[in-house]
């Protein structure tokens, strides 16, 4: 039997490939590429829909899931000024810590449908699926529908994306965007044009004003890829890098230069930052702070030794595999670095500009510089960054698998194909092992599935082809099954707060706190839903998570610096938050409340408060002021009005001085000052505890339900 080269049974796409342009566009969807089987696009389209309807199901149950962010959609859906520069209140006392892009979908989808949970996390959703279909593209095209189709599987089952593409973070739009940019560098690769190139620079350039300098990680093994890969002359492969990398940057920095030369006296604080300067933000507490460990103005970093453990978990080499983030996105994480490495190794003797082996450097390249930077980076880091690393994944295991397949007849192949299989089915073994009371005989189902399918497939050039496909489904089933228990439990819980993770209760733990302490109710519930119980009668994670990764240093007695006695952990009996809520008084009846309550999450706001913030409030600029954005955010949200978030997210940013929030005061701007909050991260020196400690020797404290006020226009006596 003659046997072709590799790469010649994945053919480049050739440029008449695709549907008449003068062909009705429903017909072009319905029946999509001459080249592909007829059964290939009733598949993708199906597979969309599944997608769709499974990340849509029970969506509701995160009610507005990060309230931070979501009290900047609700902010963006009243005032285009609040849109444009991201600010966490109408009124434009500041912004969030990251860039606006990922806000705006979610604000005009508020501002058509009104504010609500759907109206939220829709946008999201449909970024997961705009993922899949982009994925299912960008693999399809070399390898075939079949390779697109797994693609797509095994990426909408990864946890971490059924999390992160149904929650309102800026991580699902940036995942988005970095697999477009991969999509159309393949494409720019495929005939050299420049045009292909100049788009992925302008998917760059969105997604740094989606999430900052964490859109670069994938710019080196790219721009060497092309550099070295690419279908045409040297000089014109520079040339075509460098119109791309200025497209980049006009995508992304005609916001920067707006809100750089935008006098600061008439647009919101940029929140995060030490200096009111989004460039400040980007290269400090959003960029190498986060590598180094030293950000201002922030929570504390990790370990930077690789070895011990800081506040945001251990850093080094295995950090992807470890108990708390190898149950987010490490499933099939061994299978595509054996599948990069065999894509390498099948393509190796291909001539420079062959696609199949650009394809598998792209993917794996982006893979490695991505998975590298998290396993080492010593600041603030937690467990749903790793949805950037999902694209990756499932594209090299579709490519790798299909790859693998077409050459089974080679003892080495169906021996890698046969490994690889098994390997993954002894690490979800493990993996399923970190949570032994959850579904117990599924690692043993996995384990023994796994193996057999294993020996199948290593027969599987020399068996008959039912054998043969006997041996591919229960690999695959064997192989998803693990990761798709933890997609569905995922799907079926809500998750509020700041730190989520996804899978069952005790997926995802750090040290001694786990998921299982009485952490508390994480973020808002739209009126009409209960904010301890969603619509099904289940506990949202938000209660379930308590100490997950992560936690801040704490100071004082057992909070924030500044902050009450309260130790982290132990939930408000009020309201079920830690360390505050919705009274937040420190002993002595001193605002500030210690622990994670008005850092991480938000507050469960009463009714009695909530009519109290909302009486005049129409006279006032703010109707309340409140220390950290979470507590701000929480009864910004539940009043519809603004609300100052005294100090930005961590309590810590300068913002506003003692001497303009006096100013505010004198001149009737604020209602209400709320004595919940984490007390700032200045201890008694910082901005925020030097207003609270104002706020409570000057004015009068007025009580609604169990929460505590101090009433701006009262002055004591």
């Amino acid at each position: 039997m003659t046997t072709l080269h590799p790469t010649d049974r994945f053919p480049a796409p050739p440029n008449t490939a695709a549907p008449a342009a003068d062909e009705p566009f429903l017909r072009r969807v319905r029946k999509g590429r001459p080249d592909d089987p007829r059964w290939a696009r009733p598949a993708f389209l199906a597979l969309l829909l599944a997608i769709a309807l499974a990340y849509l199901w029970n969506l509701s149950a995160s009610g507005y899931a990060n309230s931070f962010y979501s009290a900047a959609v609700q902010a963006g859906s009243q005032s285009w000024k609040a849109f444009f520069f991201g600010s966490l209140d109408a009124a434009n006392a500041i912004t969030v810590d990251k860039p606006p892009a990922t806000l705006w979908p979610m604000a005009l989808s508020v501002r058509i449908f009104g504010l609500s949970s759907w109206a939220i996390l829709a946008p999201q959703v449909l970024m997961g699926v705009a993922t899949a279909g982009v994925l299912y593209a960008a693999v399809r095209r070399r390898f075939g529908a079949a390779a697109g189709l797994i693609t797509m599987a095994v990426f909408a089952l990864t946890p971490v994306a059924a999390l992160m593409f149904r929650f309102n973070n800026p991580d699902a739009l940036l995942a988005l965007l970095m697999t477009v940019t991969v999509y159309c560098v393949l494409r720019a690769l495929e005939n050299g044009r420049t045009k292909w190139l100049v788009w992925a620079g302008v998917a760059v350039g969105l997604a740094f004003l989606s999430k900052t300098l964490q859109a670069f990680l994938i710019l080196p093994p790219l721009a060497v890829l092309y550099a070295v890969c690419a279908p045409t002359t040297v000089r014109k492969r520079l040339g075509q890098l460098g119109l791309a990398a200025l497209a980049m940057v006009v995508a992304g920095g005609w916001w920067v230069a707006i809100v750089e030369l935008w006098p600061a006296s008439s647009r919101p604080y940029i929140g995060g930052s030490q200096n009111n300067s989004f460039l400040e933000l980007t290269f400090g507490y959003n960029g190498l702070g986060r590598i180094s460990g030293d950000e201002t103005g922030s929570v504390g970093g990790g370990g930077g030794d690789g070895q011990s453990g800081g506040q945001w978990g251990e850093t080094g080499i295995g950090r992807m595999f470890n108990s708390e983030i190898g149950s987010q996105i490490s499933w099939l994480l061994p299978a595509a670095l054996i599948l990069l490495l065999a894509g390498i190794w099948i393509t190796w003797k291909a001539k420079r500009t062959d696609t199949a082996r650009a394809a598998f450097l792209a993917w794996g390249g982006s893979l490695l510089m991505t998975a590298v930077v998290f396993s080492f980076m010593a600041g603030i880091f937690h467990q749903y960054y790793t949805v950037a690393l999902a694209p990756y994944i499932a594209a090299l295991v579709g490519m790798g698998v299909t790859v693998l397949w077409e050459e089974r007849a080679k003892w080495a192949a169906s021996g890698v194909l046969g490994a690889t299989v098994a390997v993954t089915a002894l690490w979800s073994y493990v993996l399923l092992g970190r949570t032994p009371d959850y579904l117990p005989w599924l690692r043993w189902a996995v384990l023994i599935g796994g193996l057999a399918g294993a020996a199948g497939l290593l027969l599987a050039g020399r068996a008959g082809r039912r054998l043969a496909f006997a041996a591919v489904g229960i690999g695959f089933v064997a192989s998803l099954a693990g990761p798709t228990a933890y997609t569905l439990s995922t799907l079926n819980t809500g998750h509020q707060g700041s730190i989520v993770t996804a899978g069952p209760s005790g997926a995802s733990t750090m040290g001694g706190g786990g998921r299982g302490g009485p952490g508390g109710g994480g973020g808002m519930q739209p009126p009409g839903q209960n904010s301890q119980q969603n619509q099904n009668g289940q506990s949202s994670q938000a209660n379930q998570q308590g100490g997950a990764m992560g936690r801040p240093p704490t100071g004082g007695q057992g909070g924030f610096p500044g902050g009450g006695r309260q130790a982290q952990g132990q939930g408000n009996q009020q309201n079920g938050m830690p360390g505050g809520g919705t009274g937040g008084m420190a002993e002595g009846g001193m605002p500030g409340g210690g622990g994670m309550g008005g850092l991480l999450n938000g507050s469960s706001v009463g009714s009695q408060a909530k009519k109290l913030l909302e009486k005049n409030a129409d006279a006032y600029t703010w109707a309340a002021a409140a220390i950290g954005s979470q507590n701000a955010a929480s009864y910004q949200l539940a009043t519809g009005d603004p609300v100052m978030a005294i100090g930005g997210f961590n309590g810590s940013d300068p913002s506003p001085t003692l001497a303009q929030f006096k100013q505010y005061v004198e001149d009737g701007r604020i209602h209400y000052f709320i004595s919940s909050g984490t007390g700032g991260m200045g201890g008694d020196s910082g901005t925020s505890s030097k207003i609270s400690s104002w706020v409570a020797d000057t004015f009068e404290k007025v009580t609604a339900g169990s929460s505590t006020f101090y009433d701006l226009t009262r002055p004591k006596s």
